[in-house]
């Protein structure tokens, strides 16, 4: 008895060391997917946003792993933070962003009232930054002195861009109402050479007007964004021959998005631009759900898969063609 006894606690001892050993071993590798993508924890066990951030401990260490701060982050071109639908944990969202390895946001203007709220958001956190414009489809009322507010906007500190500006025939067929998107288009764009800024371009079922007004209004001198780029790689071409960039977004991960992704696969890697049109648009297999920057790293698997890249080479180049067309290099 007393043999095996020995050998029992032989036996006890080893499994208790590769239990600790084993838990060590994981507590390493469910940290090191903590950070970013602990969206993916959240989602399949629904909590709040900042319950899980402030709450959930991974691993076992009692601490979260945090985004390795020497690594290029995602830049999310254009995102509508100020939009209803983030009004109950839109601060614990947007607090939880850094963590989760987004890096830098540009919220964009729809309306006149949310070019204040955007430009609110810039002023209060330091990643964030604004796009100042009107829609097209918002542009109906605006007045002269609504443009020389757009103006005054425009020179605000951390305004960095022109938008969303453009042409939307899907919702509004009626002759005299796109006539009034192409002038306010015109407009808005003559504001962005005068200043000196970028201009984020909505077109929607308007490929042709879209590329004539910009011809009328300098072309190439424009630095422009296709934003939701949805047309095909013969119009995509048409735009890159003013060295345009394209926003690309959740509808890349779509089943049913081949126009999209033949375009995408086309294009330069240094003119494609991430963006997720939150809280629209949120990429598969949240599609329909509430979009957030927290899902880009889709986008970014999706893209990098479809350039024979990887993640982190996409996150790389994005993240400095964000930069290098907003000018904050």
């Amino acid at each position: 008895m007393a043999g095996k006894k020995e050998t029992f606690s032989e036996i006890k001892g080893a499994l208790v060391a590769l239990s600790r050993f084993l838990s060590k071993i994981s507590g390493k590798i469910i940290g090191k997917t903590a950070g970013r993508y602990a969206i993916l924890v959240q989602k399949q066990y629904p909590m709040p946003v900042g319950f899980m951030q402030q709450n959930l401990r991974l691993g076992g260490t009692g601490t979260e792993k945090k985004r390795d701060r020497n690594k290029t982050m995602i830049f999310d071109t254009h995102a509508h933070y100020d939009d209803e639908a983030f009004e109950e944990d839109r601060g614990a969202l947007i607090a939880s962003l850094a963590e989760q390895g987004i890096g830098r946001v540009v919220n964009v203007a729809a309306d006149l009232p949310s070019v204040s709220t955007s430009l609110t958001l810039a002023q209060q956190y330091p990643f964030i930054y604004a796009a100042v414009g009107v829609h097209p489809s918002n542009v109906q009322e605006l007045t002269e002195r609504d443009y020389e507010w757009l103006e005054e906007k425009l020179e605000t500190p951390k305004a960095v861009a022109v938008g969303e500006i453009g042409l939307d025939y899907y919702w509004d067929k009626e002759p005299e109402v796109q006539a009034r998107q192409r002038e306010s288009f015109s407009r808005q764009l003559q504001l962005a050479k005068k200043l000196d800024k970028p201009v984020i371009i909505h077109s929607r079922d308007a490929a042709k007007d879209t590329l004539d007004v910009m011809a009328a209004e300098g072309g190439s001198q424009l630095r422009a964004v296709i934003h939701c780029f949805s047309y095909t790689k013969e119009t995509a071409r048409e735009f890159q021959k003013w060295d345009y960039y394209f926003g690309i977004g959740g509808v890349l991960t779509f089943k049913n998005a081949k126009k999209l992704k033949e375009a995408a696969a086309e294009l330069p890697i240094e003119r494609i631009l991430l963006e997720t049109d939150c809280p629209y648009l949120a990429p598969e297999p949240y599609r329909g759900k509430r979009n957030s920057s927290l899902y880009l790293p889709r986008v970014v698997a999706a893209l990098a898969e479809l350039k024979g890249l990887t993640c982190q080479e996409i996150e790389d180049i994005t993240w400095h063609n964000g930069c290098r067309f907003y000018g904050l290099e």
